[in-house]
């Protein structure tokens, strides 16, 4: 693959970017949907609720992880609607995302990522654009020994959403796997690092508190989990049947594309499984946590669920896709083979990055 800089990492943010607002205001422009109801749908609808009305006024809204609830709050208490303001802190986000990943695996996989197929949920009021921002930064700072730094990211990511849990846990591995030279024992430095994660575990343990005084059950988030969107405890086999049976064709009659999203749960676990072995292989041992503790929770759900989002979290996959497109044959015509097979999946990525949008903005499901 040829070699990229900076700047291409920049223009394939606004190309992008781009393509997203351009296939929503189609939308717009040819139904007789608005472009505020466009970018506000399902979970963003939700987080915008909260901001307004705080989490008692709505069923399940416990659910959801206070970090953005209150961004969007500060933005309507200087006038701003909460579509606004999360089309904003996402535009900011996926941009501090991009940044991390160029530094963590190089120019392509920041690429990869703005165009993945979920891409759409890096440009509305979710909760992926920040966390990754704050996830990956946070790993980027780990990487290099700036435990503080890494931490108060870390903290960051963990008021946005549960994954935070996930990241606490992977960064301690990276933390106790990573050698730097701080002028201080191998040992104690890591006990330092360790010491440092408390901080954003805190963070985690300050919203159960929350909850514990707002509900009386400080699992509160789970429970609303569980009854807003069926996702208590399964066993993986089981949560897979689940899954394999809603997604064969006609499984809902009713709801058009809900059996083909299910499907692209599926598709995302496996690359998940695949994602976890590769680094493993390559003892990269804190990112096989990261990815594949979240699989392992994700298949102890009912059902697959929305994993498809999560693939935007899973920055090893991107780094794994962008390894293998960079593999090059020995002989002409496996080299002749394999760049098709690049070139036609950088289609599929795209064309499928659009049929998500489609869906989102219109008001499919959309994982």
């Amino acid at each position: 693959m040829p070699q990229v800089k900076g700047r291409t990492v920049a223009q394939a943010w606004l190309g992008s970017r781009g393509l997203i607002l351009v296939s929503a205001l189609l939308i717009v422009l040819t139904s007789d949907i608005q472009f505020s109801d466009a970018v506000n749908n399902w979970d963003a609808h939700l987080y915008g609720l909260i901001a307004k009305d705080g989490y008692l006024e709505h069923d399940n809204a416990t659910a959801f992880f206070p970090g953005l609830p209150m961004l969007l709050r500060a933005g309507l208490l200087i006038g701003l609607p909460v579509q606004v303001t999360g089309a904003v802190l996402a535009m900011i986000g996926s941009a501090a995302s991009a940044a991390a990943l160029y530094r963590l695996g190089g120019p392509w996989v920041a690429i990869a990522w703005l165009f993945a197929p979920t891409a759409v949920f890096t440009t509305v009021g979710y909760t992926e654009p920040l966390f990754c921002a704050a996830a990956f930064w946070a790993w980027e700072r780990g990487r290099a020994g700036r435990w503080p730094a890494m931490a108060v990211l870390a903290g960051v990511a963990a008021s946005l959403r549960v994954s935070g849990v996930f990241l606490v846990l992977a960064l301690a591995v990276l933390v106790i796997t990573t050698d730097v030279d701080h002028g201080r024992s191998r040992w104690r430095d890591r006990l330092i690092g360790l010491v440092w994660l408390v901080l954003p575990a805190g963070v985690v343990g300050a919203y159960l508190l929350y909850l514990y005084v707002l509900t009386g059950d400080p699992f509160a988030w789970y429970t609303a989990q569980s009854n807003g969107w069926v996702r208590g405890f399964t066993w993986p086999w089981q949560s897979a049947i689940n899954t394999w049976s809603v997604a064969q064709p006609g499984g809902y009659p009713d709801h058009p594309w809900w059996s083909e999203v299910f499907r692209a749960e599926i598709v995302s676990m496996v690359l998940g499984l695949l994602t976890t072995g590769w680094c493993l292989g390559r003892r990269r041992w804190a990112e096989a946590v990261w990815v594949g503790i979240q699989v392992v929770a994700f298949s102890t759900s009912y059902w697959f669920f929305s994993v498809n989002r999560a693939v935007l979290l899973w920055f090893p996959l991107w780094i794994m896709l962008v390894d293998l497109a960079q593999w090059t044959p020995r002989r002409p015509w496996g080299r002749i083979l394999h760049r098709s097979a690049v070139v036609l999946s950088v289609i599929a990525m795209v064309a499928a990055m659009v049929w998500w949008c489609w869906l989102f903005f219109t008001g499919h499901w959309a994982s």
